[in-house]
């Protein structure tokens, strides 16, 4: 059964949720969770799992979420994930740790994007569904936030170690979400009567101790100013040991950071830019568009007029053609699962060479050594072979790589001089792409 992925849309914000809490092993399972699917399945509008994935998938009911736990269950725990297959999209994972571990139940993760959560009545629904657990299983803490607003805080870390994070938890306000349950045991340490006086939209005491907090009616404008003013406030008065200005001033810092920003690539290049920029964690999109703007490629220069080209100092031409597209055969081997694309040695397949290879941060991990014996020359001999099929291009061999040459129109290019260069460093794969290698030899045949 296939279900809609997150990492296949359009990349967007997204509502993160992380919810923590205690629940009852002395109770029937499908007894303990009947308020929690209850409560799923009142208010989840809009995005309501619609399959649920353990050992296999199923698409959503009661019994199959029962059914999915009772088969990943193991002797600690079970885990099992909630999809949708129609947008929006839903990333969900239900985890329950059994004795001997201490008993927790976790839900958690995205709903994309966040721009379903526009309208009031529907975070207020979620808020509704949130409350309702945390009136039903004691919870130690819950938010719901922008994904990009966490990415930019550092959650859920914030500047801890792993380590640390996981052993201390939310012990104290690092950050205040759109939505915040904190727990008895923080409530108490910072004071209830502090807790339950925080300026903010919403402040409910619940059954449990626990302290129900919204700072604003809609997740979606969280940037804006008057949200990060009420933002700013809360936290200020959860931790008056924090300088109410200096947190204002971080928060507008962020929504500065997410501002829209219009792309301005050169056309040639812009469907590499627009792929390099959706590759990246989209709190930092805005910030990469900014710096593509201002940036441009060296002009390629490996290139000499063709009458000043080096003539072949190989004694069988054809037979060195010929190693040249063995040569670039060895790049269709390594990509094409990643790149199928790259089968058709066409102009798009090289942008989608340049993108894989930057957004993968493809060179970080690969040795100098088998770069240059084996990357360079593949990528060399397959830049080499574009040139030949797409701009009636002609090798002309010689015996270093480096000084092979392409014949378009009244140039020779020089593409392995140009794969050395472009498998130097990640930004060497935009400052020397293959794609503005093709288009400058393009423009100028014409």
């Amino acid at each position: 059964m296939k279900w809609l992925s997150i990492h296949d849309m359009k990349p967007e914000d997204s509502l993160h949720v992380s919810f923590k809490a205690g629940f009852d092993t002395q109770v029937p399972l499908e007894r303990e969770l009947e308020p929690f699917l209850q409560s799923l399945e009142v208010y989840a509008e809009g995005w309501m799992p619609e399959v649920i994935h353990g050992k296999r998938s199923r698409n959503y009911s009661r019994p199959a979420v029962f059914k999915s736990i009772e088969e990943e269950r193991d002797e600690n725990s079970a885990s099992i994930g909630l999809y949708r297959k129609e947008w929006p999209g839903l990333s969900m994972m239900l985890k329950l740790w059994f004795p001997s571990l201490p008993t927790r139940l976790y839900f958690g993760g995205a709903i994309q994007p966040l721009s379903i959560f526009t309208e009031a009545n529907r975070c207020r629904q979620f808020v509704e569904m949130v409350r309702t657990w945390a009136t039903h299983y004691p919870v130690t803490h819950a938010w719901a936030n922008s994904g990009s607003e966490d990415a930019l805080s550092g959650a859920p870390d914030f500047g801890r170690d792993t380590q640390t994070s996981i052993r201390d938890g939310f012990d104290k306000v690092y950050e205040v979400s759109w939505l915040n349950v904190f727990g008895p045991k923080l409530v108490e340490s910072i004071g209830r009567e502090r807790v339950l006086s925080t300026p903010a939209h919403l402040v409910e005491e619940l059954p449990s101790g626990a302290v129900l907090l919204v700072t604003w009616p809609t997740v979606a404008d969280f940037a804006s100013d008057e949200a990060r003013q009420a933002q700013a406030r809360a936290h200020a008065h959860l931790r008056p040991d924090l300088d109410h200005d200096t947190l204002l001033r971080t928060l507008r810092e962020r929504s500065a950071i997410l501002a829209p920003v219009e792309p301005r690539f050169p056309p040639a290049l812009a469907p590499l830019l627009t792929r390099v920029v959706d590759s990246v964690h989209v709190a930092y999109r805005q910030r990469k568009t900014a710096e593509l703007n201002a940036w441009r490629p060296p002009e390629p220069d490996e290139w000499l007029p063709a009458n000043a080209a080096l003539p072949p100092d190989v004694q069988d031409v054809d037979f060195v053609r010929g190693q040249y597209g063995d040569l670039a055969e060895g790049l269709v081997a390594l990509l094409h699962t990643d790149v199928p694309s790259v089968f058709e040695a066409s102009p798009e397949s090289l942008t989608d060479v340049d993108a894989h290879f930057w957004c993968k941060d493809f060179l970080k991990y690969r040795r100098p050594e088998i770069v240059d014996e084996h990357l360079m020359p593949a990528v060399g001999a397959y830049l080499g072979e574009v040139l030949v099929k797409h701009l009636g291009g002609q090798w002309i061999p010689r015996k270093k790589l480096e000084e092979s040459q392409v014949r378009v129109g009244n140039r020779v290019w020089l593409p392995f001089l140009r794969a050395h260069r472009y498998t130097r460093s990640r930004q060497a794969l935009l400052d020397f792409s293959l794609t503005g290698l093709f288009h400058a030899a393009e423009r100028h045949l014409s």
